[in-house]
């Protein structure tokens, strides 16, 4: 039998002696009054009357809850809900992993008016209610939280389950737990969960101090002294404490330190690294505010992402593009593709020596990453026009970013070899994945916007030296669409958010044949994200990096065609 159903009998007995009375009072109403006298019965005082009879039945079917769980009756508690079997389960953890005494629940009263509309609007009614008990080690915890009172398929109401009734902050899969944590404060992404990124965390020794990463760069803000116990927000399938609630026992606690990344966005990249078999990295940035959305390292221990110093190979012909831009190039305009292009000697060539036909384009030869066609264009170009145009894109600066970062480097021609060979990111040019995700979201947002990791720590953002003209900005665009519709980034096709991308394969050591770099870096049309793809020694940017990023940005757009 349920523990409200003796009460509940009584409510009805009451209703249909109400109903009785109130039919033969309406009868005499009518025949006397006519309309009017209906009206003065079943206005505003009869739903009123019916509002405080709903809040009642809702605080008392609450209270019916509130007993069970103060008694440790698991399964009666979930039997008054509309999920028996998961109240019974996180009840049942969170006593067991806090231990409590003193334990009580206090109901409070629901508001009518506001019980009456959020009945009206399908919501049930919403009961408050305040938890306070004593947890061993920590001692006095209160906190208040709410249930909604629903109407069953059966017609029974019940409490509406969801694991943020028991704790306002709790989400599925999560409990209460009294966790042993150190004083030293805690490593969060931008929603204040703590940030699993082992690379870019870095490492505690023994002695609690950071040797690596964020914990060695900001290890005298999070450091703190000696141990103590805390009520979290505690994961239930793995055991870890994800956010410590009340804390007590320290000395001296140290203060988290806050990071732009977005858990789902960083999720995304480490499982689009999985597949990965070379050394690899996937960088992530907000195009419109330069936050870093995602930093993945494969495998971990070395931010390659952040740090490493790799030629960008024909990502960086994006650059190039926008240097011949400004000399009044046009993605319309004829730029041959030939096998071969001689400077000084030196052979330049294309991946697998292809060639494009008679007549090709500016646009086309970036589409398929022609080499020759960018090298013939160097005499366009004085010897410092790369120089100038990458700092447009932040290359080259003193980037002030919250973490260390390698900022990239392209000098000054020394002479026609070293031109032809920047020309498609090699020679002297230098970045890194950070760099080149900054050079994507630069074309999305029109300018230079510096990234940031950590933006209370930043105090100095750099900003750019030159400027990109818009009429540039809207050619890079259409022609970094056109690398993905009709070039070597079709391992892009079909995805949702009109992706925009640019490939690139970069040699790198004294090796014959040299081995290659495989790069992809790209933008969202419609969203605000900007991406680099790395993959150290793998390939070829479209056949290679190209299904790295197409699985990480069907992971953040759930696949489909568009």
């Amino acid at each position: 039998m349920e523990l409200v159903t003796e009460w509940e009998r009584d409510q009805r007995r009451r209703r249909r002696r109400f109903r009785a009375i109130v039919g033969v009072v309406a009868g005499t109403l009518l025949v006397v009054g006519g309309a009017g006298g209906a009206l003065m019965l079943f206005g505003a005082p009869g739903r009123a009357a019916a509002d405080q009879e709903s809040a009642a039945r809702a605080e008392h079917r609450m209270n019916a809850l509130a007993t069970a769980w103060e008694h440790g009756r698991w399964t009666a508690a979930g039997k008054l809900t509309d999920s028996p079997a998961a109240t019974a389960s996180l009840l049942a953890s969170v006593h067991r992993s806090l231990a409590p005494t003193g334990f009580t629940i206090e109901v409070g009263r629901p508001s009518p008016s506001t019980s009456a509309s959020d009945r009206d609007a399908g919501k049930g009614v919403t009961v408050p209610f305040t938890v306070r008990m004593k947890v061993p080690r920590i001692g006095a915890f209160t906190y208040g939280s709410k249930a909604r009172i629903v109407e069953a398929p059966d017609g029974r109401e019940v409490v509406h389950f969801e694991s943020s009734t028991v704790h306002p902050q709790l989400r599925a899969g999560q409990t209460l737990a009294v966790a042993k944590m150190s004083t030293r404060g805690s490593v969060l992404d931008r929603d204040g969960d703590v940030l699993s990124a082992a690379s870019l965390v870095g490492r505690v020794d023994e002695n609690g101090a950071g040797v690596s990463g964020l914990q060695k760069r900001y290890d005298e803000r999070l450091g703190g002294t000696g141990q103590a116990y805390a009520i979290a927000i505690t994961d239930r399938q793995t055991g870890h404490a994800v956010r410590p609630l009340q804390r007590t026992g320290a000395t001296r606690h140290g203060e988290d330190v806050r990071t732009t990344i977005d858990p789902d966005v960083q999720r995304a990249a480490a499982r689009a690294l999985e597949g990965a078999t070379t050394s690899a990295a996937l960088v992530a940035l907000k195009p419109s505010t330069g936050d870093i959305l995602a930093i993945a390292n494969r495998p971990g221990g070395y931010n390659r992402a952040l740090v490493g110093e790799y030629p960008p190979g024909s990502t960086f012909k994006v650059v190039t593009s926008a240097a011949l831009l400004r000399t009044g190039l046009s993605p319309s305009d004829p730029l041959d593709c030939p096998r071969f292009e001689w400077v000084n000697g030196y052979r330049f060539t294309n991946q697998d020596e292809f060639t494009l036909p008679a007549g090709s384009t500016f646009r086309d030869s970036f589409a398929h990453s022609c080499n020759t066609a960018f090298v013939r264009a160097r005499d366009r170009l004085d010897d410092d026009a790369l120089a100038k145009t990458a700092a447009a894109f932040g290359i080259g600066g003193t980037w002030d970013t919250g973490v260390s970062t390698y900022d990239g480097s392209v000098p000054a021609n020394s002479d026609v070899n070293d031109k032809a060979a920047s020309m498609i990111g090699q020679g002297r040019v230098l970045t890194s994945p950070l760099v080149m995700a900054s050079v994507a979201a630069t074309v999305k947002n029109g300018q230079f916007v510096q990234p940031r990791l950590v933006p209370e720590a930043v105090r100095h953002p750099y900003r750019a030296t030159e400027s990109l003209e818009s009429s540039v900005v809207a050619d890079l665009r259409s022609m970094m669409r056109s690398v993905v519709t009709e070039g070597a980034g079709k391992a892009l096709r079909g995805l949702p958010g009109r992706p925009h991308a640019k490939t690139g394969t970069a040699e790198y050591g004294d090796e014959t044949p040299p081995r290659t770099h495989a790069w992809m870096i790209g933008y969202q049309q419609d969203s605000d994200i900007a991406w680099a793809v790395l993959l150290e020694g793998g390939g070829s940017g479209g056949t290679d990096a190209g299904p790295i990023a197409r699985a990480f940005l069907s992971d953040l757009t759930g696949g489909g065609t568009s």
